[in-house]
């Protein structure tokens, strides 16, 4: 498996002409997914002892499973939080795959962490935090975040014996992540939602922790904000919130996964005022930042902290204390040991293309958000839920009830026409089923946007 031959070359020959076709491709089709029962006829038995061998396998892939893939970069799919990672940083991701560095120490990725390291400090450097502030790559918001509240956690317990035995408790909003209470459960932690969907203020948070039990309050350790909701674009009163944290002495998180690549235009940085008092900062690269999956980042205010609650001991690790070793180890700052170096790609897409790039693609999703409220406004069978926030826009089909937005988004689907799918939005006491654009892709139209909402009619 491990050797050199005419048959590894043709392959490899195979596989790069399909990477030049898909990354000089610019009409790429939205794939549809087939049942495993349906795919299992098409393909087979692919996994066997001796093998299909290299050439039917890719051929297989080719005709029938990349098919049933929808590709996260085409400009019509506008559902959950899309992607459109630039070609440099899908062709460096090859260069990544290919090198075989484990990225968790710098005695063995020297070079690929320094070029993460340069990356990362440009995403600090736009969230304002003070020197010393710095942060590392993960798999994705989910880890990030998880990272982050172990670290506060932690930080906390050291405060004193008594939260050494308590379960701690933070609060956040329902318009939240859903990673927040996900990776809530994996540490044990207890959450309280402040019923808002909106803007998260200050005064609905002091309001929250007015209301807490002595015991709860003790066991309070740390606020979750978001910096541009999943589901609306909306940014949380970082400032007010960070004011509140200071006072009650509580770790201040910033979940701003999807609109942290907001942070680099200049039409809604002021948005993120606050954003630079926070203690810790999750961004997702592979979102509005162009790179592709996965890759995630957690900033620390104070990475010591961060390395006192995640570094690893082992006698096998040992050798990393040793001077010959020292350098920046990525495997202390979060709680991934084995690790790829997977900010090399954003490194080389933002080396490759300059800053001032990624600001006009950030500038165009906003700008085609804004674009797609126009259009909704001049439309009879349409109407905007609220104004759009970020690159996000809700509306809703006048009329519709939620089983037709459901059939809609799968007929289209089916076509290979769009992914546009439904959500929720809560309006007084009840959840209302809209519709949703996120917009990431610059090479999304205003004719797809009319074309989309046409289709409804």
């Amino acid at each position: 498996m491990h050797k050199v031959d005419m048959d590894l070359v043709e392959m490899t020959m195979d596989v790069m002409k399909y990477v030049i076709d898909r990354l000089s491709s610019t009409k790429n089709k939205i794939g549809k997914p087939k049942k495993e029962e349906e795919l299992k006829i098409l393909v087979g038995e692919t996994i066997t002892k001796n093998g299909i061998g290299g050439e039917q396998a890719f051929k297989l892939w080719n005709k029938h499973l990349s098919k049933s893939n929808v590709p996260i970069d085409h400009p019509r799919h506008l559902a959950f939080v899309p992607a459109s990672p630039t070609r440099a940083a899908v062709m460096f991701d090859l260069v990544t795959s290919a090198s075989s560095i484990h990225g968790a120490y710098w005695m063995e990725g020297a070079g690929g962490i320094f070029c993460e390291n340069e990356a990362m400090r440009w995403i600090v450097s736009l969230t304002g935090l003070p020197n010393g502030a710095f942060g590392v790559f993960t798999s994705g918001g989910t880890a990030a975040n998880l990272s982050a509240i172990v670290t506060a956690r932690e930080y906390w317990r050291s405060l004193n014996d008594q939260n050494k035995i308590e379960k701690g408790l933070i609060i956040t909003s329902i318009g939240a992540h859903s990673s927040i209470k996900a990776m809530a459960k994996v540490a044990d932690i207890d959450v309280l939602l402040v019923d808002t969907e909106d803007r998260l203020e200050a005064d609905a948070l002091e309001k929250a922790i007015k209301a807490l039990t002595a015991h709860q309050k003790q066991r309070l350790f740390a606020v979750v904000a978001t910096g541009g909701t999943t589901n609306a674009g909306i940014v949380d009163d970082l400032n007010g919130i960070a004011e509140i944290c200071e006072k009650e002495n509580l770790w201040f998180h910033v979940d701003a996964a999807y609109g942290g690549g907001a942070l680099v235009a200049d039409s809604v940085r002021h948005l993120f005022n606050g954003i630079e008092k926070a203690d810790s900062v999750t961004i997702d690269p592979h979102k509005w930042m162009f790179s592709p999956y996965d890759c995630g980042a957690i900033i620390f205010k104070n990475p010591e902290l961060a390395k006192q609650a995640h570094s690893q001991e082992g006698s096998y690790l040992d050798i990393f204390k040793d001077e010959g070793a020292h350098g920046f180890n990525p495997s202390d700052y979060q709680i991934q040991l084995t690790r790829r170096v997977r900010g090399l790609p954003l490194w080389f897409s933002l080396a490759t293309h300059g800053t001032n790039r990624y600001k006009q693609a950030v500038e165009r999703g906003i700008e085609l958000a804004q674009i797609a409220g126009k259009i909704i406004n001049e439309m009879p069978h349409v109407e905007l839920v609220r104004e759009p926030s970020l690159s996000c826009v809700l509306y809703r089909r006048i009329g519709w009830k939620p089983e037709d937005y459901t059939h809609w988004t799968y007929e289209n689907h089916k076509k290979g026409f769009a992914l546009v799918t439904p959500t929720k939005w809560k309006t007084g006491n009840t959840f209302e089923t809209v519709s949703r654009f996120c917009f990431i892709n610059p090479d999304t139209t205003e004719k797809d946007i009319k074309m989309i909402l046409n289709s409804m009619n």
